[in-house]
């Protein structure tokens, strides 16, 4: 099976990320993978030598001069499926084979898979409706993901879930980092830990308000959130406003992130939506206990009560009482430590995520 894969983002995100452990992991199962990355993007700088990659992206969602160059790229491989994993790569594919229809008629004809890992509903413009039309299977990340897909309209034979998965022995063996050293951080204090790009929909807001309470209690306590994003400016205007300047840091995007999380006492997702939450799933394979929203397909990953604790979205009380009890019991931090260690093992390695998303392309095939 030859699948060729689009992902068109210049940055590097827990989509990125899904999309080099599926082509290599894909690679290792035998199959012919190949990827078409943009020609400045994070994902095409990581890609591994040997494998092979196009350096093609859209400059707009219906840049029919890329599509073109697809076409004559997909004309000369001939692959059995494409595989799209964002939403440009899915307009780009689509317009791709409508120009090349002629020459991939019937069994000849590449299967669209298109990745669902946003917990948005689809766009309904004329044009988004036409692009997802051409999809002939839609992967989404979670279950709650494939339900909004068939809120959307789109026929429960045309989706599967896959949910992500990571790979459990490297984060494992990825060397810890001493924050409380990297960051300045007071020897004792014990830290709490964000990973997620600084968007809305990510809902730092909300853990700035929640850091606000938890420090009345836990005078101690020290907020890092790793990432970057458009709402910098207002969330450090946030901590200001809150004079929490000495216990809230945002220290931006770090390559040694894993090792960050291995430091961290305990990990947060204060999402408002969430598709699936992959950096949930890197704090579980470092055996870290997590405070969370039940956005999107959280719930999902983490079991309430067994790997962490879950609260409303938007609730940043309910947040900040979470995290306090988590900081005040070690005990029961450790435990759903080692409880989500376990159960990403067991539900949530790259191998079943390759091994599904090959079984989809052979359905699809056959």
């Amino acid at each position: 099976m030859f699948s060729l894969h689009i992902d068109t983002a210049r940055t590097w995100r827990g989509g990125q990320n899904q999309v080099l452990l599926t082509v290599n992991g894909l690679r290792a199962l035998g199959h012919r993978a190949a990827l078409v990355a943009h020609p400045d993007g994070e994902l095409r700088r990581r890609a591994a030598e040997g494998m092979e990659l196009i350096q093609l992206a859209p400059r707009t969602e219906m840049d029919l001069s890329a599509a073109w160059r697809l076409s004559r790229v997909v004309k000369q491989l001939r692959p059995d499926v494409i595989h799209a994993h964002d939403a440009h790569g899915i307009a780009m594919a689509s317009l791709a084979l409508s120009l090349g229809a002629s020459s991939t008629k019937g069994r000849n004809a590449p299967a669209l898979v298109a990745a669902r890992r946003l917990d948005f509903h689809l766009r309904r413009n004329s044009f988004s409706r036409w692009k997802h039309r051409q999809v002939d299977c839609f992967i989404a990340a979670s279950e709650a993901i494939r339900q909004m897909l068939l809120a959307d309209g789109v026929p429960a034979d045309h989706t599967v879930t896959v949910h992500d998965g990571i790979d459990v022995d490297r984060v494992v063996a990825a060397p810890p980092v001493n924050v409380h050293e990297a960051f300045w951080l007071p020897h004792q204090a014990p830290v709490v830990g964000n990973v997620a790009a600084l968007v809305p929909h990510k809902g730092q807001r909300h853990l700035v308000d929640a850091a606000h309470l938890v420090v009345r209690e836990v005078p101690d306590a020290r907020f890092v959130i790793l990432g970057e994003g458009e709402l910098r400016e207002s969330l450090e205007r946030q901590v200001r406003e809150y004079h929490l300047e000495k216990h809230l840091l945002l220290p931006g995007f770090r390559t040694d992130v894993l090792g960050c999380i291995k430091g961290f006492d305990l990990f947060v997702l204060s999402s408002v939506t969430e598709g699936l939450g992959s950096s949930l799933l890197d704090a579980m394979a470092c055996s870290r206990a997590i405070a969370a929203t039940r956005a999107g397909g959280i719930p999902e990953v983490v079991v309430d009560g067994e790997n962490g604790l879950l609260v409303p979205p938007r609730d940043h009380a309910a947040l900040a009482r979470a995290i306090v009890r988590l900081l005040n019991d070690q005990a029961l931090r450790r435990q759903m430590g080692e409880a989500g260690l376990s159960r990403v093992r067991s539900r949530f390695t790259v191998e079943r995520m390759v091994a599904e998303t090959a079984a989809v392309y052979t359905e699809l095939k056959t």
